[in-house]
């Protein structure tokens, strides 16, 4: 294909999305007016599905399937991370240190004390994402990056031994794979992909929503594993990799 013939289709192309933009934009409701028909529709739907977390019930029950699409692009993200930071033939591993220099006392200590605090508070979000503030992955951001208060702390090396890499490779996989398995689930049994088919509860307890929950400790597992694989590709990078004649 020519250049100019690549130039075309893309203004052809380009023209009606730009099109269909302008025609969205033109359509929305005048800014500081009353009427919010997706608020409208969203809110009861999610009192009707026992959902008193809102956000969730769209994450979770009305859109479920564009946040799908959204734990794809984040497992997708890490393959290519994990591939592209591979050792390049010009590079080699090395042991790494102990510590990552001088640090007070008191960023260690604060590091080893907050430790299990901030992994409480992402298990936490994540449980109760259907019922208060929070979901997958908000706790799953929360998991994924507390464990590396070791890092901050100074210690390397007791990051290592605590963060499970390999199970964090399992548990993305596993945690995609379920959001799936339950959407599956709902078209088998009422007859329409990742449909809210399980019983709904009483509205405000732990165990109520149906499918939100489940799907929320899925994203949650997902976006968890998938920030620590994340992050341990960019610390191997800088802490153990260097070049063949680099100092």
């Amino acid at each position: 294909m020519t250049r100019t013939a690549r130039l075309l289709m893309f203004a052809v192309a380009g023209g009606l999305v730009a099109a269909l933009l302008v025609l969205g934009v033109l359509d929305l409701p005048d800014f500081g007016a009353s009427d919010h028909p997706y608020r409208d529709a969203a809110v009861p739907a999610a009192v009707l599905h026992k959902t008193s977390n809102v956000i969730s019930s769209i994450n979770f029950d009305l859109r479920a399937l564009d946040t799908l699409g959204e734990e794809t692009i984040l497992l997708a993200s890490v393959i290519g991370v994990t591939v592209l930071l591979r050792p390049a033939s010009d590079e080699h591993e090395h042991e790494s240190i102990s510590g990552s220099g001088r640090l007070l006392d008191s960023t260690k200590l604060m590091g080893y004390v907050f430790l299990p605090i901030t992994l409480m508070i992402g298990f936490l979000t994540i449980a109760h994402g259907a019922v208060t503030p929070g979901g997958g992955f908000q706790g799953g951001v929360v998991l994924g990056t507390g464990i590396h208060l070791l890092y901050v702390a100074g210690s390397y090396r007791a990051l290592e031994r605590a963060r499970p890499v390999g199970v964090a490779e399992l548990g993305e996989a596993i945690g995609a794979g379920a959001f799936a398995c339950v959407g599956i689930a709902g078209a088998l049994a009422a007859g329409a992909f990742l449909v809210n088919s399980l019983p709904l509860g009483a509205f405000g307890d732990l165990f109520s929503s149906g499918t939100v929950l489940l799907l929320s400790c899925a994203v949650g597992i997902e976006v968890a594993s998938g920030v620590v694989v994340l992050l341990a590709q960019f610390l191997h990078q800088t802490v153990e990799v260097t070049e063949e004649h680099g100092q």
